[in-house]
């Protein structure tokens, strides 16, 4: 991707949704609070683009807090399939296996996340940060932070 292909991505997506803002950053996000996409702007390559892209799905489909990690994870779904219609608004082309590779990040810490530290088996998220095993009824606690490793800290009683 060119510096040239980012500017006129970047000057499209202004113009299409006013309500977003767009500035340079060393990562790419979406801000909820100002309504915001940051991208890094050093970043040349195509996957970067998608980044960009898929930040602006984010926004357009007004994602803001989540209150479970399925719920986490249905943003990232709902993000990719909006990123891949304004990609076609802009002819462009989202590759359909980097999507899934993303997606299958978010899935796989779910996963990890519900498991139960006592019996290995998927179990229930109960509050934010809170699973419980609905097999050996175990409960713990998780981390907020969705970019650490999932650990497992137990809730005393079980």
């Amino acid at each position: 991707m060119s510096d040239d292909l980012l500017e006129k991505t970047i000057s499209n997506l202004t113009s299409r949704y006013p309500e977003l803002t767009f500035c340079s950053s060393d990562t790419f996000y979406y801000s909820p609070h100002d309504k915001t996409v940051y991208y890094d702007a050093s970043k040349t390559d195509v996957s970067s683009l998608w980044s960009l892209l898929h930040e602006t799905g984010h926004g357009v489909c007004g994602h803001e807090n989540y209150f479970s990690d399925v719920q986490l994870l249905l943003f990232e779904v709902e993000a990719w399939k909006e990123a891949k219609l304004i990609a076609r608004n802009l002819q462009l082309e989202i590759d359909e296996e980097y999507m899934q590779d993303h997606l299958d990040s978010y899935r796989d810490w779910l996963h990890k996340r519900s498991l139960c530290p006592a019996c290995d088996l998927s179990s229930i998220q109960v509050d934010a940060d809170t699973y419980s095993c609905v097999f050996c009824h175990k409960r713990w606690k998780v981390s907020d932070d969705r970019f650490t490793r999932p650990y497992r800290k137990s809730v005393s009683g079980r």
